[in-house]
């Protein structure tokens, strides 16, 4: 392994592929002094993670790294151990996902502090609409029966669950979205081949074999307080909004809003039993102007226009719809044209629509914003719906 003329680099067995080859992500986040942040800013000013590492010292140093540092990425003393990583990752079955990488989440790729790269197990990471189910870890019936349910309607409406493999709660919406038929990913705070808690490996396996586990730890990293905060950000970085079902007064669930809401992101709170401590934190939530969340309706109503907002290109968010509609329930382009006779003789609230069409309000919602994305109907003030004017 060895620098060749400034600009490339490569191993003999093949591990580095290119001017993105993972052997050169690892080593530059391996180096010390350098994190995640400016890692970014230093891939980004040189063009990729490998030219990064050929840029030279002085290079290095005038882009904002330490002098040590830059001493240490032209040396290339991190080179083989990031090789020996690379070699652990396939090993355990996964992928390294790089920031620059389309796989890459987009929604996570605006954060500030968002992890150089990802290592993912499983099917690939799509790009449609995602919201996180958090929680208690010691949740009531109740707390798991509620997550369970929205996760299998948000999975039924075509929107990603994310959570974090957590007993309580996070078992709950992956094994929820699971059953609806839909897509989860589970982010853990350890490394990709240590699932924690152990008694979730059986959901773990079942999780890639249509979803994705997903870390930034190292292979072998084992799970650790200081882990499960940097966990969350990357949970509410690469969802369109974070739902919070039971959280007692100081609960990591909480983190996860409260980074859901800086970034820009819906926070969602259901409501429990005022005499219960798992009631806490998400009343709070409630107070400080999260939505109530009684129904998956009420995260759908809220992510819809927030998608359509954030699409820039109608045709690509229409894709996304598409691509990402279950192909159970009789999702298909008929029955989004179905609810085209409802409306021939005048404007209905999404109510009605519902009522009379005797579909699920998640169907509905999703049909209704795939049939505006195709110019078919407009939505007016008052969630109603009418046919656009041709």
């Amino acid at each position: 392994m060895r620098l060749s003329g400034g600009k490339r680099l490569w191993k003999d067995d093949g591990c580095m592929q290119g001017e993105d080859g993972a052997v050169a992500w690892v080593a530059l986040r391996a180096a010390a002094g350098v994190g995640d942040v400016l890692a970014r800013r230093l891939v980004a000013r040189f063009g990729g993670a490998e030219q990064t590492l050929a840029a030279g010292a002085s290079a290095l140093a005038a882009a904002g790294l330490n002098s040590e540092a830059a001493a240490t990425l032209e040396a290339g003393r991190q080179l083989e151990a990031a090789a020996d990583e690379v070699a652990r990752i396939r090993a355990a079955g996964a992928r390294l996902i790089p920031c620059t990488d389309s796989e890459y989440p987009s929604l996570l790729s605006v954060v500030h502090d968002a992890p150089l790269y990802l290592v993912a197990r499983g099917e690939p990471l799509g790009d449609g609409p995602a919201v996180a189910v958090v929680g208690a870890r010691h949740a009531t019936p109740y707390g798991k029966d509620v997550a369970m349910r929205l996760a299998e309607e948000l999975a039924q409406a075509g929107v990603t669950v994310v959570s974090g493999l957590a007993r309580g709660v996070d078992g709950a919406a992956h094994g929820g979205a699971l059953r609806g038929g839909g897509q989860t990913v589970a982010v853990l705070g350890s490394g990709i081949d240590i699932i924690y808690p152990a008694e979730h490996r059986e959901l773990a396996a079942r999780i890639t074999c249509s979803g994705t586990l997903l870390c930034e730890r190292p292979v072998g990293a084992a799970p650790r307080p200081e882990y499960f905060p940097a966990r969350n950000r990357i949970i509410a970085g690469m969802t369109h909004g974070t739902v919070v079902v039971e959280a007692a007064g100081r609960s990591g669930s909480l983190i996860t809003a409260r980074l859901a809401l800086e970034g820009g992101r819906e926070v969602f709170a259901v409501p429990g039993r005022i005499d219960s401590p798992l009631s806490v934190g998400t009343h709070r939530l409630i107070q400080e102007g999260a939505k109530l969340t009684a129904s998956v309706d009420d995260v759908l109503s809220e992510i819809v226009p927030a998608l359509r907002a954030r699409a820039g290109v109608r045709t690509a968010v229409a894709d996304v719809a598409s691509s990402r509609r279950p192909s159970g329930d009789g999702a298909t382009g008929s029955m989004d044209d179905a609810l085209v006779p409802l409306l021939a003789g005048g404007p209905l609230a999404i109510d009605e629509l519902i009522r009379e069409s005797g579909l699920s309000a998640s169907r509905v919602l999703t049909s209704v914003l795939d049939l505006e994305l195709r110019g078919i109907v407009v939505q007016l003030p008052g969630k109603q719906v009418q046919l656009a004017k041709r």
